[in-house]
């Protein structure tokens, strides 16, 4: 699947990121559990260079457990704190705050020998779109301290907000890259929701999200639409759509019902715990 999508605010985003690294100490990523590779932008690595680095495995209750594992083991070994979190539960927070103030021991070390007390941690949250920032922020800080939408782009402008004495978080709008250099990049990113659909073939999607869990998931759509997986990929979309009554007027099969309930679903985590995306052994 070739996607390109860079909308103008995302290029000033990324300058303005820049500089704003200047006034930080922490790196806060989030990326969506289900795909952890593809999630992360890879310009972040190098804006982010010489900070503190936290990692945050969103929407891991979406993802497989054994995956979680694999994932965390993979980026603690390349030298970051991660954490799997679902951005909605504040029960999370909590660890949240110990991986942060665990992070910022060597700046307080820094700041205690300059004569420094008490300055605040500022940390940046970055993220592409539809990863859960804005959520994440908003349940950590408690009240509804930055807009929030279940749409790409949503967060344009930048925000500080402050979380306590300790800590001040900084917002930013979620970033992709203009390319994509790797189709599958794109199909991932597209499934989870954060390439607008508006500019997708979503019934070319759809049949490769079925492709996908008839090979790597088997169980999964039987378990959920009560039919049989030995079939291709269009041969599923009409037996789903069947199974829902996604029908047009006269019992013909509506192609674009079935696709948008199968899409929903799968990104709702109604077809079960499912990742996209294993660590590659190295």
């Amino acid at each position: 699947m070739h996607i390109q999508w860079y909308p103008g605010h995302m290029t000033k985003a990324k300058r303005q990121m820049q500089e704003d690294m200047k006034l930080i100490d922490l790196v806060i990523e989030l990326v969506d559990a289900r795909i952890p590779r593809s999630s992360r932008n890879p310009d972040i690595d190098e804006l982010g260079k010489n900070k503190a680095r936290l990692i945050l495995l969103n929407k891991a209750d979406l993802a497989n457990e054994a995956c979680n594992e694999a994932w965390s083991t993979h980026f603690k070994e390349r030298g970051f704190l991660v954490l799997k979190i679902d951005s909605r539960n504040r029960g999370n927070m909590k660890a949240v705050s110990a991986l942060i103030a665990k992070a910022a021991e060597e700046k307080r070390e820094r700041d205690r020998k300059r004569g420094i007390l008490n300055r605040p941690v500022r940390a940046m949250v970055v993220g592409i779109p539809n990863v859960g920032k804005s959520t994440f922020i908003n349940t950590y800080v408690g009240k509804a301290g930055a807009k929030v939408g279940n749409k790409p782009g949503v967060t344009k402008g930048k925000q500080w907000i402050r979380l306590n004495k300790g800590v001040e978080l900084l917002d930013t709008p979620g970033i992709l890259w203009p390319k994509f250099e790797d189709e599958i990049v794109g199909r991932n990113l597209a499934l989870i929701g954060s390439v607008k659909d508006e500019i997708l073939n979503r019934e070319e999607l759809a049949l490769e999200l079925l492709a996908f869990l008839k090979e790597k998931c088997a169980g999964e759509l039987s378990a959920r639409y009560g039919i049989a997986e030995e079939q291709e990929p269009i041969t599923l979309l009409f037996e789903i759509a069947k199974s829902r009554n996604c029908l047009k007027q006269g019992g013909a099969f509506d192609e674009e019902k079935a696709t948008k309930l199968l899409l929903e679903e799968f990104r709702g985590g109604k077809l079960g715990r499912i990742s996209l995306e294993r660590p590659i052994q190295s």
